[in-house]
């Protein structure tokens, strides 16, 4: 048997099949989670963000709008 035919054959049942578990997995494992977890996961990038120094004026957090509020180790120490 030829390697091209084989490799087609294999493709058409046994590849199939695997294509397909692999999207019923890939489905399931998308549904399963709770909406907790997804969102927390959609939120991970901004975890450890601070928002910008005149957003947190206009918002009334704290902060001032020419962005003036020091280095790091000041703040951390206030």
């Amino acid at each position: 048997m030829e390697t091209y035919t084989f490799l087609r054959a294999f493709a058409d049942t046994w590849g199939l099949l695997g294509m397909f578990l692999f999207f019923i997995g890939a489905v399931v494992f998308a549904f399963s989670r709770s909406r907790a977890f997804h969102d927390d996961a959609a939120r991970v990038v901004f975890r450890h963000d601070e928002p910008a120094a005149d957003t947190a004026a206009v918002r009334g957090q704290g902060g001032d709008a020419a962005g003036t509020r020091g280095t790091i180790s000041e703040r951390a120490e206030a």
